[in-house]
């Protein structure tokens, strides 16, 4: 199986920035999307950014110009960089990934989702 571990939340103060990674290990062949989802209390989990294994990026309108989403593939790291944040955008950020990993010596999809990331903005 593929695995997901995300860092680089806390408390910040409005206007601040941070820096979300997501590490995927396990026997991965290939990650053609990963994500970042972001869920607030109270609210449907939605989708803050993806990119595609060519580097083709895609925004929520809500962070669009402030957040900006990247990988590393050698690494199967995905950042999220996060500027001029407001408090609207507290929630539990979740990285997600699809791709094709190992098994018995053969390919077979995966979509997996890490544990979340607390992110707390205060004004």
């Amino acid at each position: 199986q593929v695995q997901l571990v995300e860092s680089g939340g806390g408390l910040v103060q409005a206007g601040g920035s941070l820096r979300l990674s997501c590490a995927a290990s396990g026997s991965i062949f290939s990650i053609n999307v990963m994500n970042w989802y972001r869920q607030a209390p109270g609210k449907q989990r939605e989708l803050v950014a993806g990119i595609t294994s060519g580097g083709t990026t895609n925004y929520a309108d809500s962070v669009r110009g402030r957040f900006t989403i990247s990988r590393d593939n050698a690494k199967n790291t995905v950042y999220l960089q996060m500027n001029s944040l407001k408090p609207e955008d507290t929630a539990v950020y979740y990285c997600n990934a699809d791709g094709t990993a190992f098994y018995l010596s053969r390919n077979r999809p995966f979509d997996s989702w890490g544990q979340g990331t607390q992110v707390t903005v205060s004004s």
